[in-house]
């Protein structure tokens, strides 16, 4: 089994946390930074974060997130937002490709030209849709990270995303899509089981 099987079969999602554990900021950004090699539609990234460490804003979370326990106790809350015009950001994404030596100008312009020509006119909830579907992808990353640097992690998407979005007075193109608590579990997390992939998968 691989070292990278062997982090994704042990990452469990871990309830009861170790209130007294904290986690260094700087590790947070890092691996913040290197979740964020996930990809996203036209290299957007149209995710963005909310880090959560302060003890009693994370008692206000708790409030919001349905007293889930976990919310205060975990080392940290991530909160993966949304951004629905992540589009705006397209030519400094596109400058910085050409900047390192990863394209030619000719391709970030015909990019940064395609995607000024959609984005902004699609309706919003198809660029909710988008940057919901981002966020999955790097808060895998997140959880999987995590857990190769030993730390346990949860996600939760049952909280008042109005009540989050009030409080951390988020402007209207973001908006909150999950929690993810980080720390170390002081009780083991259940084990579960997963259907046979015939029952789920079809190979032509």
């Amino acid at each position: 089994m691989s070292q990278l099987e062997q982090v994704m079969k042990s990452r469990k999602s871990v309830r009861v946390y170790d209130p007294t554990y904290k986690i260094d900021k700087q590790e947070l950004e890092e691996i913040l930074e290197v979740a964020t090699s996930a990809p996203s539609s036209s290299n957007l990234q149209s995710w963005r974060f909310i880090v959560i460490q302060d003890q009693e804003i994370k008692k206000e979370l708790r409030a919001i997130g349905n007293n889930q326990v976990q919310i205060e106790d975990s080392s940290a809350i991530i909160a993966v937002l949304g951004d629905t015009e992540a589009y705006r950001n397209v030519e400094d994404i596109y400058k910085q490709n050409v900047s390192l030596g990863y394209m030619d100008q000719s391709i970030a312009d015909r990019t940064i030209n395609n995607t000024q020509n959609l984005y902004p006119n699609l309706p919003k909830h198809t660029l909710a849709q988008i940057a919901s579907y981002d966020a999955g992808l790097i808060s895998m990353q997140i959880l999987l990270l995590a857990k190769e640097r030993g730390y346990d992690s949860v996600v939760m998407g049952g909280f008042d995303k109005l009540a989050f979005a009030k409080r951390f007075e988020l402007p209207e193109n973001e908006f909150p899509i999950t929690l993810i608590a980080i720390g170390k579990a002081v009780e083991p997390a259940f084990h579960t089981s997963r259907l046979p992939i015939e029952k789920v998968a079809k190979f032509y």
